[in-house]
């Protein structure tokens, strides 16, 4: 082969960058240059491109002039081999001039290998001998940029030409691979100028380290980064695997080779798909990110605004949203939100994937206590196990199941408790974590807290409007009367024909009484109602009775007798009597509603069952004791509200007990009034 044309070009394209690499490898040894930063690490790699340079001329060389018969040089192995040697030190180099930790400088060769071992590969597809090469030199120019970006705008003057240097190498690596790839075959005219390319590069390089530059202080790779590629060379790994599994069944199958290899990648495709949106998985893999590549265990930036617009959204209800943000903290998977209640109680208020308990926690109990006055995030397990921390209590038997309880405070007391549930995968309960859910739940605490306040001006401006309708309505209706009245009495002053006159008064009289009983309905007396002692057994049968007519008729059962209470007796009547009537509403024909009275303690009970619709927990506990909400076509909503209200202003209690279509029982509970004779002990 004559020395001409193109060998001659690529032999001095390369011997252009093995001078240019020598030269700046000596350059950086010398003693004047050894105390720049990364110094001795950008002469190995400069060696290391020396090296690769020096094979590929030999390449040319060799194929210009032939070895005698019997000599064999493995010059194609010899170029691979430098050539994943280069790409592996100059990956590694920019790794630590970003501060990546030592142990990510380990992944730098990686890539360079897989590259070398499919090119030693004789039956290697073009498309991935192209890609893997292709694939290094992507992430070198992702790491450049990060380089440069990273380092502050005062010291971007130092380090500038190095970037520049090490980009225009990947750059020109990744314009020789995908035209590789395009066209199946590496292009020998590329190929050769890739040397000069290189060679360019150096001076660069030499500039840049003469300036003395300052790197940038550490490599800054977010969690979403560190858990999707994490998650996506796991997935590609298991894919590869499997793909050599099919292909090794094929082989080895024979007739049934065929339907194996299509079995075992559709298997592949299901089981790693279900792995993949395993929440366990997920939350495993998440935590072997932070304990093992970060000091913290928490992107705060991102926990916060994650935090921030899962209480903000208006989807859903702001208390399971509350529950749900707290519990993505530490992966739980249910959760269960405590409330105080307008009594001081704490009652249960809503839940995420769990049961919510029949039980109610006393502002004074042990478990408010340690949560109002230590603020601690208590965990349940070592509660258990060291009761003596928790000054000799045990944990409720209603959070037998449960982990973690993440107090609400507000204004430095106990607006209420979130209880989860065990997380997915173990999560060790340092003193980051309970910091970042005491803070969680105050922001939570607060968001509720806006919400209530918000219902509650809400309540106010309905009954402030529905007073002001009352008075305009009242004043017209005064008025009617009025008018009405004094048209009767000149009717009866002026009557002529007996009969139309007759016919007209009663006309009159008739509507007269109905607008006079109307408007002793929207009145309101300003002056209190008067409490006296009054007999619950009259004032129920009264009640009944006055729904004798109604289908199905209340049934009475008075199992005490005599039983008195201090009451204004008109507001109760009506509230038994509001209550009878929901029943009756509620309940079809066949049916049947019941009224019982009996004596419990020093308290008389009312029970108003029904064998109805019913109604859901969750209407019970969110709806039905709340103003101007009603299932009613024409209802207002405010008869329940009223009748607890009432019923609590004299000392009682209203509780409900439903289920749909089983039926509700309406429980009241009233304090007895004992009247003592004088003289009696």
């Amino acid at each position: 082969m004559q020395w001409d044309g193109a060998p001659a070009v690529a032999a001095f394209s390369h011997g252009m960058a093995l001078l240019a690499f020598v030269v700046l490898a000596c350059l950086l040894l010398r003693r004047t240059w050894r105390q720049r930063p990364h110094a001795r690490a950008m002469a190995w790699t400069a060696a290391a491109t020396a090296l690769w340079a020096a094979s590929c001329m030999a390449v040319v060389v060799a194929d210009a002039w032939p070895p005698p018969d019997g000599v064999v040089i493995a010059a194609p192995v010899l170029v691979e081999a430098a050539e994943a040697l280069r790409t592996a030190c100059w990956l590694a180099l920019l790794l630590a001039l970003s501060g990546a930790a030592p142990r990510l400088l380990v992944c730098a060769p990686l890539l360079p290998a897989a590259a070398l071992t499919v090119s030693m590969q004789a039956d290697a597809s073009p498309l991935l001998r192209a890609g893997l090469p292709l694939a290094s030199s992507v992430l070198g120019m992702l790491l450049v940029e990060h380089l440069y970006r990273s380092a502050p705008l005062n010291k971007r003057w130092g380090i500038k030409f190095a970037c520049l240097g090490m980009g225009a190498l990947f750059a020109f690596d990744f314009y020789l691979y995908s035209d590789a790839m395009l066209l199946r075959r590496v292009n020998p005219d590329i190929w050769a100028a890739r040397g000069m390319v290189n060679a360019m590069s150096a001076p660069l390089l030499a500039t840049a380290m003469a300036r003395g530059p300052a790197w940038t202080p550490g490599l800054q790779l977010s969690r979403q980064i560190m858990f999707h590629s994490a998650a996506l060379l796991g997935a590609a790994m298991y894919l590869l695997a499997m793909a050599a599994s099919a292909w090794y069944l094929r082989y080895v199958g024979g007739a049934w080779g065929a339907l194996m290899q299509l079995a075992c990648l559709c298997g592949a495709a299901l089981l790693l798909t279900a792995v993949l949106f395993s929440g366990a998985m997920r939350a495993r893999l998440k935590l072997f990110i932070s304990k093992h590549f970060y000091q913290g265990r928490y992107d705060y930036r991102e926990e916060w605004q994650r935090f921030t617009r899962a209480l903000a959204d208006d989807a859903g209800g702001l208390p399971e949203r509350a529950i749900q943000a707290v519990a993505a903290l530490v992966e739980s998977p249910a959760g269960m939100l405590w409330l105080r209640g307008a009594d001081g109680a704490y009652q249960p208020a809503t839940r995420w994937n769990l049961p919510l308990p029949a039980a109610t926690e006393g502002a004074d109990g042990p478990l408010c206590h340690l949560l109002s006055a230590r603020g601690w995030v208590i965990e349940l397990p070592e509660w258990r196990a060291q009761p003596a921390r928790y000054d000799g209590h045990v944990p409720p038997l209603w959070a037998a199941q449960l982990w973690l309880i993440v107090p609400l405070m507000l204004d430095r007391s106990l607006f209420g408790f979130i209880c989860l549930a065990p997380p997915r995968t173990a999560l060790q309960l340092n003193w980051e974590v309970r910091d970042v859910l005491k803070i969680a739940g105050s922001q939570a605490a607060s968001y509720l807290a806006h919400r209530a306040s918000a219902e509650s001006l809400a309540v106010a401006r309905q009954f402030e409007s529905f007073n002001r309708m009352s008075t305009f309505i009242v004043h017209d209706l005064k008025n009617l009367v009025s008018q009405l009245s004094l048209l009767l009495v000149n009717a009866e002053k002026h009557k002529a024909n007996p009969a139309f006159q007759d016919d007209m008064l009663d006309t009159l009289s008739h509507s007269l009484g109905k607008m006079k009983h109307l408007l002793l309905k929207l009145r309101r007396d300003d002056a209190p109602d008067a409490a006296a002692p009054l007999q619950l057994d009259e004032l129920l049968a009264r009640a009944v009775q006055a729904h004798v007519g109604s289908e199905p008729r209340p049934s009475l059962e008075l199992r005490a007798a005599g039983l008195t209470v201090l009451a204004n007796g008109q507001r109760l009547e009506r509230v038994i009597g509001h209550l009878i009537q929901n029943a009756v509403e509620a309940t079809p024909r066949s049916g049947h509603v019941a009224v019982r009275m009996q004596e419990s303690g020093d308290s008389a009970v009312i029970e108003l069952s029904d064998t109805g619709h019913g109604m859901s927990e969750q209407f019970v506990r969110e709806h039905l004791f709340q103003p101007f909400v009603s299932t009613k076509t024409a209802g207002m909503g405010i008869g329940v509200f009223e009748s607890r209200e009432y019923l609590r202003e004299l000392g009682g209690q209203l509780q409900v007990t439903s289920a749909p279509s089983q039926g509700t029982t309406f429980r009241v509970t009233l304090p007895l009034h004992k009247e003592f004779d004088h003289g009696k002990k």
